[in-house]
């Protein structure tokens, strides 16, 4: 089995947003998205792997496969062509959430959008507030 590669690093998460984030907009949107972050959970930003900023912590066991390890609850990317945002979990009531966000575009497990200014972030919030919620009961 393969062991996950995306792990907690003492990686400077100021250093990492100056050197990655590829525009002006950019930069100053991830140091507001980690505000926002940090205020909201009350965990500090820590780096995750190499391009990952993330807020607390679950540890989690794959119910399809032998995989398990840890994770953020919450946290995002400044990736040159979007914003990643790991805030989603699919959990009761996000869908409905979506629909009042913004202007986003969808993966698999994250919402991608191009600049800050185009959410809401008091949706944002509350899609966050339904994700730490249900990872800490699923995975307590």
């Amino acid at each position: 089995m393969a062991e996950i590669k995306t792990k907690q690093t003492d990686a400077d998460v100021r250093e990492f947003i100056e050197s990655f984030a590829n525009t002006e907009q950019k930069k100053q949107d991830s140091f507001e998205l980690v505000k926002l972050m940090q205020d909201f959970t009350g965990y500090e930003p820590k780096m995750w792997g190499p391009s990952i900023i993330g807020f607390g912590k679950y540890h989690y066991k794959s119910e399809r496969s032998l995989q398990e390890g840890d994770w953020p609850l919450v946290g995002f990317s400044p990736r040159k062509a979007a914003i990643s945002l790991y805030v989603y979990s699919g959990g009761a009531g996000q869908e409905e959430l979506l629909k009042d966000l913004g202007k986003y575009k969808m993966g698999k497990g994250c919402i991608y959008v191009k600049k800050l200014s185009d959410i809401n972030q008091d949706v944002l919030k509350k899609i966050m507030k339904s994700t730490i919620d249900f990872l800490q009961a699923k995975y307590s």
